[in-house]
């Protein structure tokens, strides 16, 4: 089955997914770069910069002041970001959350996100069942190697989107300042559909096996899985939330004719993500639900890392995508017992609802981190305050039940012989 053209800006080269499960990559992920009109590659050469390394400030030497590339963290043209700057006043991250990237796998060694990136060999190799080797940072499923270097430069965006650090050279940020970001490689543009899918499954599997809280994964297609399905039931038994992409093709969701998968799965582990724009609008290419798709994040023109030390925009629901998984991360640092239905709640509950959304997304309105994590905040102290009211009251009772008894006591007299003297 031939799925939606991707264009890669500047040669705008066509390309046709071969078959069942192309990475919503060509479905969830559409490359068309566009800002205001104007066609960017990839890797832009405005864009292409790398970030200067650690130096300690001269006296006379003042802190570079943070500007975001990214509109999706900040901007001052519309109320339409995730409002992340402020979030961070709250909390910026943990490097014990660990977010499993399934995608085309990630440069490890990107200056703005070799920091974050997950060091799988202190884990102990025990844990990881049938995959064989050392996996410093995840795991090539195409290539079934511990490689799972990007040679397309999808998962890299998407991993700079949710983890990149704060850098003032280059511009970009992740939601999430501090955390471990897996690459779990599945997708191959010269693999089948039936390929793509079935390594899909397996990175699933493994991201679960190796302690991934949080699973992003921005491809998807029409067709239902049962391998799949079951793959992410066990994600949700094992207390992983998975953020799934709404896909690509401009169509209702909620039309049984339109299913797309996972995002479509009814599993209460899934938060699936449609795309805006940078006036809260739902880009042209997003798929929609008010049943099926559970919130918007943006997703147009986002600029992100790329492989090679460089940096680019990109459009889809990928990008959505990621933004949620970065407040989930944000939220697991706060509080790491938090389970994938809280998670899910916390954030559905938190967006700002927008009037262009409604009858669109089922909570109408796009997410927004800072408040997800004050109604986390507000829940902890709730929670906190009610236990200890429940011990005061429970202290209180055996109090109570202590003083009685010992009234009691004293109305009953000292103890006797239970006998009597004969005469």
């Amino acid at each position: 089955m031939q799925r939606q053209k991707v264009q890669i800006a500047s040669s705008r080269v066509n390309l046709h997914s071969k078959s069942l499960r192309p990475l919503g990559i060509w479905g969830a992920i559409a490359l068309t770069l566009v800002t205001s009109g104007i066609e960017r590659p990839a890797f832009s050469d405005q864009a292409v910069r790398r970030s200067a390394p650690t130096h300690v400030l001269g006296r006379d030497q003042k802190p570079k002041k943070l500007t975001f590339k990214n509109w999706g963290i900040a901007n001052s043209q519309a109320q339409s970001h995730i409002q992340a700057v402020d979030a961070w006043s709250l909390e910026k991250g943990r490097k014990e959350i660990v977010v499993a990237v399934i995608d085309t796998g990630i440069d490890a060694n990107h200056p703005d996100l070799k920091a974050n990136i997950w060091n799988g060999e202190q884990k102990n190799q025990a844990s990881r069942g049938l995959f064989s080797g050392n996996s410093a940072y995840g795991w090539n499923f195409v290539r079934d190697n511990a490689q799972p270097t990007d040679d397309h430069g999808h998962g890299t965006h998407v991993a700079g989107i949710i983890g990149a650090i704060a850098n003032p050279d280059t511009g970009v940020s992740g939601v999430v300042q501090n955390v471990s970001i897996m690459a779990v490689k599945y997708y191959s543009e010269s693999a089948t559909g039936a390929e793509n899918l079935s390594n899909t499954v397996k990175a699933i599997d493994y991201a679960v096996k190796n302690g991934a809280r949080i699973i992003n994964y921005s491809g998807g297609g029409p067709e239902f899985s049962e391998e799949e399905y079951l793959a992410i039931r066990r994600a949700e038994i094992a207390g992983v939330l998975v953020v799934a992409a709404a896909g690509n093709e401009h169509q209702d969701t909620d039309q049984v004719e339109n299913y797309y998968y996972p995002s479509a799965y009814r599993l209460n582990n899934i938060i699936s993500v449609a795309a805006t724009d940078i006036h809260n609008r739902l880009i042209r290419s997003s798929n929609w639900g008010a049943r099926r798709v559970d919130v918007a994040a943006p997703g147009e023109n986002i600029y992100s890392t790329l492989p090679n030390g460089k940096y680019g925009y990109m459009t889809g629901t990928s990008q959505a995508t990621a933004f949620v998984s970065g407040i989930a991360a944000l939220l697991l640092s706060k509080n790491p017992k938090l389970t994938p239905v809280e998670l899910k709640k916390l954030i559905l509950s938190s967006v700002d609802r927008v009037a262009t959304l409604a009858g669109k997304v089922a909570t109408a309105g796009r997410v927004n981190a800072y408040r997800a994590l004050v109604a986390l905040n507000t829940n902890m102290k709730q929670n906190s305050t009610s236990r200890l009211a429940k011990n005061k009251t429970s202290g209180s009772s055996a109090l109570g039940a202590l003083i009685a008894a010992r009234k009691e006591s004293s109305r009953t007299g000292p103890r006797s012989l239970q006998s009597e003297r004969s005469n």
